[in-house]
């Protein structure tokens, strides 16, 4: 049962966790492009942008998390996010709305997005530096471990805090996106303006309003999956930029506009990440005492060597779009 519980730490629980971070960023991605119609190639650094927000806000204030039981970084998440909501309403009036207000080809609005992305990342490093950083600063991560029942492994099942948050905030994130969208007057005007942008408008719609609430949800999603990513691992100036390629994957995987496509996306890539690099000479380990001497299996057997772990999102997104073009959701709108 040793192998059966490595199996559970290194693809049940990893694969959960890059899958929530890969949808969530996917989400943002998806809500952007369905009311705006383009790429946003910033969104990831939106949210190193966010977890470092967190990270000044946690320095500021450092025992306000274990007053209540909680990290401390987890319980600032929430004015991150209203930060970062502002800061991305900011950029679009500055940078995109001009744009759009001379109705330039979404190709313009993509290479405007790069340079945001250039900007923000240039920012980050000026004034936080290249190092990493860890968010818990006076507190510490705690780490569960669970023993199967009747000593039937000497190994215990292992989960973090964060990774428990984070699975917590994916549920609730995804079903109050759900109830807004499909029980809100503005989640339908959003819906209606993903539809159709000049009907909603003619309609009487408010679209300046429903932009504005894309940015809002998408920037308090990338602040929350920046957070609870450095808080389960380390805050790094390049965090998300390295997982920019997988969540626009995830996103095209699941069905561009399609936000419950881009939650089954990003746990498509998750998954299959951490399958391909899996080291399933350990799992396969009990067979060899039943195997020959020649068809012993090797102690590493992974389909992909970790280093090349970048290029499975890649692999998974020309085989779901060689089988299904639209993606698994038939995305286009809302």
């Amino acid at each position: 049962m040793n192998e059966l519980v490595f199996f559970i730490n290194k693809v049940i629980i990893s694969g959960a966790v890059i899958g929530s971070i890969y949808a969530m960023g996917a989400i943002g991605v998806t809500l952007i492009y369905s009311i705006l119609r383009f790429s946003h190639f910033a969104h990831a650094d939106f949210m190193t942008l966010g977890a470092f927000m967190t990270f000044v806000l946690t320095t500021m204030f450092p025992h306000a998390g274990p007053a209540i039981g909680l990290p401390t970084a987890f319980v600032m998440m929430p004015v991150a996010m209203v930060i970062c909501s502002a800061v991305a309403v900011g950029v679009d009036k500055t940078f995109y709305k001009p744009l759009r207000m001379h109705n330039v080809k979404p190709i313009v609005l993509v290479m405007a997005s790069i340079g945001v992305t250039l900007m923000l990342q240039g920012l980050i490093r000026l004034f936080a530096g290249t190092g990493s950083r860890n968010l818990y600063i006076d507190d510490s991560k705690e780490i569960f471990r669970l023993s199967l029942p009747f000593d039937l492994s000497s190994r215990q099942i292992t989960i973090t805090e964060p990774q428990l948050l984070l699975f917590l905030v994916v549920i609730v994130a995804v079903v109050s996106l759900h109830l807004f969208l499909t029980r809100t007057r503005l989640g339908k005007a959003m819906r209606a303006m993903s539809d159709n942008p000049d009907l909603a408008r003619v309609s009487g719609i408010n679209t300046n309003a429903v932009v504005a609430i894309t940015w809002v949800i998408a920037a308090c999603l990338t602040t929350a999956a920046g957070t609870l990513l450095s808080l389960d691992v380390a805050l790094k100036p390049d965090l998300s930029f390295l997982i920019l390629l997988p969540i626009f994957s995830a996103t095209i995987v699941g069905g561009v506009g399609h936000p419950y496509g881009a939650v089954a996306g990003g746990f498509v890539v998750g998954f299959t990440e951490t399958l391909a690099v899996f080291n399933w000479g350990v799992l396969f380990r009990p067979l060899n005492e039943h195997l020959p001497e020649w068809a012993q299996l090797p102690t590493k057997l992974a389909f992909v060597p970790t280093e090349y772990k970048i290029t499975i999102p890649f692999f998974i997104l020309v085989a779901i779009l060689i089988w299904r073009p639209t993606g698994l959701f038939k995305g286009k709108v809302l």
